[in-house]
């Protein structure tokens, strides 16, 4: 048996939401690099578009749709037109996801379920769209990006733990329900990855020290820095593929080891 061919995703289609950057880019630039065909969405046309430029540059083909993952009968019409033009989903991302760093006592609950919405319901709301066809073909791969506020509570991000709570319980849960078809649910937990969207956090202060956040960070992480997209790639292509068929209802943390650690004793 040639081992490394468990790895590969050769005939596969992979449907990344919200990857027109970021975590979501790497993901689907790594998925087609083992073989898979790509297919995105984002939530407006110039995001797609500038998803599509990104791709472009890095020589990937890809699809992009513009969707809202929240809305039940947006999702049903996307993935009705992947499964025409492309093929039936065997791989879904649930990668789009917002946050809102307000205190819990000064937040609307409006603003709360907006969070709720995105990154709890649209993953429900993708997931039962695709798994249909999973469940008929008999196989199936769905990717979770929880986080390690699935874990943790930290100030200011009450919505986005609670709902990156309950998205690690509906990965359990799927995987419960439907792994009598060979459908696997599983969760990436992200540690504090180096995006565009961190870079404030990790810049230099004007007297050349490091930001107080960054410096937290990197004391409270073993690896001692923070995590890059490209560190997630291959935790997503072994959770995508048939070397993790039977590795049902787990969150993979790629943390750079912070869930692991008590700290330094100062």
């Amino acid at each position: 048996m040639d081992f490394s061919s468990k790895f590969s995703l050769e005939g596969k289609v992979a449907l990344v939401t919200g990857a027109s950057y970021g975590i979501g880019f790497a993901i689907a630039s790594a998925f087609y690099a083992a073989g898979a065909s790509i297919v995105f969405n984002d939530i407006r046309q110039e995001l797609v578009d500038r998803g599509l430029k990104a791709y472009q540059e890095a020589n990937i083909p890809v699809r992009g749709y513009v969707c809202d993952v929240t809305k039940e009968d947006d999702v049903r019409e996307m993935i009705a037109k992947i499964t025409e033009e492309v093929g039936p989903v065997d791989i879904l991302v649930n990668n789009a996801g917002i946050i809102k760093r307000i205190p819990m006592i000064d937040m609307e609950a409006s603003d709360f379920r907006a969070v709720i919405d995105v990154d709890l319901n649209a993953p429900f709301i993708v997931s039962k769209a695709v798994l249909p066809s999973m469940i008929q073909r008999g196989h199936g791969k769905i990717i979770n990006i929880c986080s390690m506020m699935s874990e943790l509570g930290r100030e200011t991000v009450s919505a986005y733990a609670a709902a990156k709570g309950g998205l690690k319980m509906l990965t359990r849960n799927i995987a419960s329900e439907y792994g009598q078809y060979n459908i696997q649910c599983n969760g990436i937990g992200p540690g504090y990855i180096a995006t565009p969207q961190t870079a404030p956090l990790r810049e230099k202060q004007p007297d050349g020290s490091r930001h107080p956040f960054d410096a937290f960070i990197t004391a409270k992480t073993p690896a001692e820095r923070w995590g890059t997209p490209e560190d997630l790639m291959g935790p997503a292509v072994f959770l995508a593929s048939e070397a993790s068929d039977f590795v049902n209802g787990q969150i993979l943390y790629v943390d750079g080891g912070i869930l692991a650690y008590i700290g330094r004793q100062p």
